[in-house]
């Protein structure tokens, strides 16, 4: 129990870590690159390299965490990251931009690890609690995260006294950020590895009844995403969580520039990116409850309310003749907690309904076509954002949705909802499909 707790803490503080440095640069990230190339069009490269390289490191981890356990993997992760930080330094120092790209790109690394540390918690307790470990982890991001946008301006000023491009500054912060969250990571224990809360209980019921069977490996890709596209259930909780991050990164990303666009200072950019942060983490213990009590299901009924919400609020701030900052800020904030809610549901639904040793394999997946869905976004958001303005943007985050809802009419009967009894676990007859078909 002891062992757990200190790597619980050491989860929580390594994912604090990295949430500071993810937000201290996340604000000044689109004005760098519209600053280097001179376009608004190029505003949404900054953060599409960041979940682009997110996206693509993912996958790789994941495996890494199924061989050589989550230390291995979560240590390489943030180390990368922290990498990453320097080479943004380097390439705004140049005014080169495929050296910030690749920066960015690298620094994308943190954030896949700050994913995967969500699954590494989950791998520490017993399954029925896994909405709440994961949640816990997850909610430990705000404090960092709240702060590293406060960090932005005095970055800023860090950066101009050393004689650097005063936006610059913030990336500072980062590299320091993610070199902590590296060295904390390479202390946790070797014995987390995914699935390692279940084995204990399958191996000790084995013993007892004098079965011999062995676990499958874990699945390859291919197999593994053929059996999630086949059930309605695992294929939706895949959506969800990209979905999610697809539409908060669409919005997200050209919220600095649209304000920045209305004149508004970059410590009131600041102060908008700090809430929607707020929003995206300080209720996910509440989601996991949400989720461990009455079902995934529920979570993300509710988080496609939230969703809404916040196009709603976006639409109206962009047809008024003046942006206010009131009601960015509260549609930022709303649009943090449907993120919260999608990836929280998302991830435990995805959990719940695949065989263990399809798990790993399929948490990897859809961490890297989350991000990867996220990078399109923002690959597209700056030529959206100067054809038809913060409208548009918005527009986009409604056709995501929209998709969502699509997804969700197969699997909506066969999930658990509040008074039924029926739940979207995994069962012996998928599991011996999964090892069949690996």
């Amino acid at each position: 129990m002891k062992t757990r707790t200190r790597a619980q803490a050491k989860l929580i503080t390594a994912q604090l870590l990295s949430g500071a440095g993810i937000a201290s640069g996340y604000a000044v990230g689109g004005l760098l690159a519209e600053e280097i190339t001179g376009k608004t069009s190029m505003a949404g490269i900054a953060q599409m390299s960041v979940i682009l390289g997110a996206g693509l490191i993912a996958y790789p981890l994941a495996v890494l965490a199924g061989k050589a356990g989550r230390r291995t993997a979560l240590t390489l992760g943030f180390g990368i990251g922290t990498i990453g930080a320097t080479v943004v330094l380097l390439g705004v120092a140049l005014q080169f931009l495929p050296l910030f790209m690749l920066g960015m790109m690298l620094c994308g690394s943190a954030t896949a690890s700050g994913l995967q540390a969500r699954y590494a918690a989950v791998d520490l307790v017993d399954p029925a609690n896994a909405g709440r470990a994961m949640s816990l982890v997850v909610w430990a991001t705000t404090v960092g995260s709240v702060l590293g946008p406060s960090f932005t301006a005095p970055g800023a000023h860090l950066g101009a006294a050393l004689g650097m491009n005063e936006l610059a500054g913030p990336y500072l912060i980062s590299m320091t950020a993610f070199g902590l969250a590296t060295l904390v990571a390479s202390t946790l224990t070797k014995k987390i590895k995914p699935g390692a809360a279940e084995a204990v209980p399958e191996s000790t019921e084995s013993a007892e009844s004098g079965d011999s069977a062995v676990e499958p490996p874990t699945m390859k890709l291919g197999p593994a995403l053929r059996f999630a596209l086949a059930r309605p259930v695992p294929l939706f909780a895949m959506v969800t969580i990209i979905a999610g991050q697809m539409m908060m990164t669409n919005v997200m990303v050209m919220t600095p520039v649209h304000m920045d666009h209305q004149e508004f200072s970059l410590g009131a950019i600041g102060i908008v990116v700090s809430v929607h942060i707020a929003g995206m983490y300080a209720l996910s213990p509440v989601f996991g409850w949400m989720a461990d009590r009455w079902g995934p299901g529920t979570v993300i009924a509710g988080g496609v309310l939230v969703f809404a919400t916040a196009i709603i609020l976006g639409v109206i701030d962009a047809t008024a003749e003046v942006s206010s900052m009131v009601l960015l800020s509260i549609a930022l904030i709303f649009l943090g907690i449907g993120w919260s809610m999608f990836l929280i549901g998302g991830s435990a639904l995805l959990t719940a309904s695949v065989p263990q040793h399809a798990k790993v394999t399929l948490q990897g997946a859809s961490d890297a076509a989350m991000n990867l869905g996220g990078a399109l976004m923002a690959a597209m958001a700056g030529t959206v954002l100067q054809a038809g303005g913060f409208l548009w943007i918005n527009l986009m985050a409604t056709v995501v949705l929209l998709i969502t809802l699509a997804f969700s009419i197969r699997a909506v009967p066969l999930m658990h909802w509040p008074g039924r009894h029926r739940t979207p676990t995994a069962t012996k007859d998928d599991a011996a499909e999964t090892s069949q078909v690996r």
